[in-house]
């Protein structure tokens, strides 16, 4: 988010507070799978609980009341954090003006559910997995890269990966350049400390993501969703299709869809910064213009304060 993130940018700081959290489950701060079960004494490992897009949200919501918010602004996210947006859309524990999802849809389809069941299934492979119950030196590193390595090419197109690396092979003609990048981010995505457990936690979350759940039919529960939404789409995404933020678009009544043409795939959400910056800028431009409570709501043009009315939370991709 840097190159939209600032004084002046599409995420204004002059005018908005920023809040991240991190999500319910990750290995990076909130409570996951490494953490330690206050009942055992040791990391949760495979008896972490299953939780939910709407679950990470509900959190979220709490830390927002305990720093005295009242309103969030705007709430942004792409792909994961695109879920988390729409949900967010629904809740009603800190009143929301508008959101903006990028690359997400309204409830996993069997092709995502499919796609996250194979990379867990590439841990699970791995002598040292344990169950999610292997100690913190001995992680399944080698099924985690080759998680991550299937998931790297989803997030990506066939155009774009013939532009990237064509059949051009490395130096020493050991192999072809993509299939050294892929090894490569499996390499590191262990050495930023990624955790396997957590990836099962947070791919599972995402199977459960589904706007609907409790709440009645799918296309209804769309339909009752007023607050003012922007969909965004990238041409090329093969992990989260048009079609999905389509089909969002037309049974939200306050929401406008916009298709970003790239050959960057799912991944176009972060590579088009200067697009999607664009339709981020004229999307809020037009909430604080419009007068509140007609079609759309006006963002705050000053800076707010903990305890205000206002405030602006990014979520972002796993």
């Amino acid at each position: 988010w840097g190159s939209l993130l600032g004084p002046g940018k599409p995420l204004d700081t002059s005018k908005y507070f920023i809040f991240c959290a991190n999500v319910l489950g990750s290995c990076y701060g909130s409570t996951g799978p490494t953490s330690i079960n206050p009942d055992t004494g040791k990391r949760y490992g495979g008896d972490f609980p299953l939780v939910s897009i709407r679950d990470m949200v509900r959190l979220q919501a709490q830390v927002l009341k305990r720093l005295g918010v009242g309103e969030v602004a705007v709430v942004i996210g792409g792909s994961m954090g695109g879920m988390q947006a729409l949900e967010w859309g629904m809740s009603l524990t800190v009143p929301v003006r508008s959101v903006v999802s990028l690359c997400a849809s309204g409830r996993h389809q069997p092709w995502q559910i499919g796609i996250s069941e194979s990379q867990r299934q590439a841990i699970m492979a791995d002598p040292l997995w344990k169950e999610g119950h292997y100690p913190p030196e001995s992680p399944p590193t080698a099924g985690l890269s080759v998680a991550r390595m299937m998931a790297m090419l989803t997030y990506r197109s066939h155009p774009g990966y013939w532009t990237k690396f064509g059949r051009a092979v490395s130096k020493g003609n050991e192999a072809f350049e993509v299939e050294q990048y892929l090894r490569h981010q499996g390499e590191r995505f262990h050495e930023r400390g990624f955790d396997a457990m957590t990836y099962v936690t947070l791919t599972r979350a995402m199977d459960t993501h589904d706007i609907s759940r409790g709440r009645g039919e799918y296309t209804a529960v769309l339909g009752a969703m007023k607050v003012p939404t922007l969909i965004c789409s990238i041409s090329s995404d093969v992990l989260y299709p048009v079609s999905e933020q389509l089909e969002l678009a037309a049974y939200m009544p306050n929401a406008q869809h916009h298709l970003i043409r790239s050959d960057e795939g799912h991944d176009g959400f972060l590579l088009e910064h200067k697009k999607v910056g664009t339709l981020i800028r004229g999307f809020l431009a037009e909430l604080e213009h419009s007068p509140r409570g007609h079609h759309t709501t006006r963002a705050s043009k000053t800076p707010t304060a903990v305890g205000s009315s206002a405030g602006l939370l990014t979520i972002s991709k796993l």
